[in-house]
C-alpha cells in the first residue's frame, strides 16, 4: 500500500497527489495506491489511516506499506510509520503541529472545493496527544523541505529529520510547485 495523506485544507485533488498517483499507475503501481479525504478531527484522521492499513493488511499481506505525507499530512505520515514501522517520504512536513495550527482554529474553505472547512480548538489538543517528538528509525524516512517554503520553517525540518535520507528544495514553494522534477528520487526512495 502507498498511503499518500494530503495537507491541511486539502484533498486527494492535490496536485503532488495528482502526480504521484498518475506517475505510479503509469509504473503498474496503481493498484497500491490510497489518498483518502482526511476528516478535519486529527484523531479521526489517524483512525481513519489505521483502518485503511488494517483493511489493506488483510487482503495483501505481504505488501509493503509506505506513507506519504504533505504538510500536516507529513505529521500524520510520521506518526503512521512509527506506528506501523514502514518507510515514510515527508513533503515541507509541519514538525510543530500544534503550534503551528493552533494560528489555524476557526472556518475556512478547502483549496479544492467551496466546502467550509472548521478546524476546533480541541483539533489542537489532538495534535499535541499524537505528537513524537523524535524519528527512532531515521533510515525509513525520506524528507523534501523547501528553502523557501513560505508556510512552514525548512531548519525545523532538517533539524527533525536530520539522519534521514532527503533533499533540501532551492527556490521550492510550500506547495512544492515543481513536484515532478523530484520524482526520481522519490520513486526510488518507494522502490529501496
Amino acid at each position: 500500500m502507498i498511503l499518500y495523506l494530503h495537507g491541511f485544507k486539502s484533498s486527494p485533488q492535490s496536485f503532488k497527489s495528482q502526480v504521484l498517483e498518475r506517475v505510479l499507475t503509469e509504473l503498474g503501481l496503481g493498484q497500491r495506491w490510497c489518498c483518502p479525504q482526511l476528516p478535519a478531527s486529527p484523531a479521526a484522521a489517524i483512525q481513519l489511516c489505521h483502518q485503511l492499513i488494517e483493511q489493506r493488511q488483510l487482503t495483501h499481506p505481504s505488501e509493503e506499506l509506505i506513507i506519504i505525507g504533505s504538510s500536516l499530512g507529513g505529521y500524520y505520515a510520521h506518526v503512521l510509520a512509527e506506528h506501523w514501522r514502514c518507510k515514510a517520504l515527508v513533503l515541507n512536513p509541519a514538525v510543530q503541529a500544534p503550534r503551528d495550527l493552533k494560528t489555524q482554529v476557526g472556518t475556512h474553505t478547502m483549496y479544492h472545493s467551496e466546502q467550509p472547512f472548521v478546524f476546533l480548538p480541541e483539533y489542537v489538543d489532538e495534535l499535541a496527544a499524537m505528537q513524537i517528538h523524535s524519528v527512532y528509525n531515521p533510515e525509513r524516512y525520506f524528507l523534501l523541505a523547501s528553502r523557501d517554503d513560505e508556510v512552514l520553517n525548512y531548519q525545523e525540518m532538517l533539524a527533525f529529520y536530520q539522519d534521514s535520507q532527503g533533499l533540501l528544495l532551492l527556490g521550492s514553494d510550500h506547495g512544492i510547485s515543481d513536484f515532478e522534477l523530484y520524482l526520481a528520487p522519490i520513486l526510488h526512495f518507494i522502490h529501496s
